[in-house]
């Protein structure tokens, strides 16, 4: 599923939780968006911008998060179980009790025990 850059403003600023599984979200300008709590299961957000976006309680599990900007996002309690976060920039984001497992894939170098995140099976 794709979005026309009106269709995302109308959904951004839509009344949360969000349903956005498997959407196809790649590049999109999502600074400071307020996700908290959304369903972005397998969602695409490829090179996305979420700097200081709130995914707080989100589930992001099985997502592609390739190289998506998430410095200074909330990721506390999200769900990140297989998700890719290979060479995302997560400078400054707050992985309190974030759930990961061993097929999260992080930055290389990046070590999630350190930031308060919760390897899960």
């Amino acid at each position: 599923m794709e979005f026309t850059r009106a269709e995302l403003y109308i959904l951004i600023n839509s009344t949360k939780p969000l349903w956005l599984w498997r959407a196809d979200l790649s590049g999109a300008a999502l600074r400071s968006v307020d996700l908290r709590g959304s369903d972005l299961r397998f969602a695409k957000l490829a090179d996305a911008d979420l700097s200081g976006a709130n995914l707080s309680g989100a589930d992001l599990s099985g997502a592609d998060l390739l190289l998506a900007n998430l410095s200074g996002a909330n990721l506390r309690g999200a769900n990140l179980r297989g998700a890719n976060l290979r060479w995302a920039d997560l400078s400054g984001a707050d992985l309190n009790e974030a759930k990961y497992n061993k097929n999260t894939k992080w930055p290389d170098g990046f070590d999630p025990k350190t930031t308060g995140a919760i390897l899960q099976p």
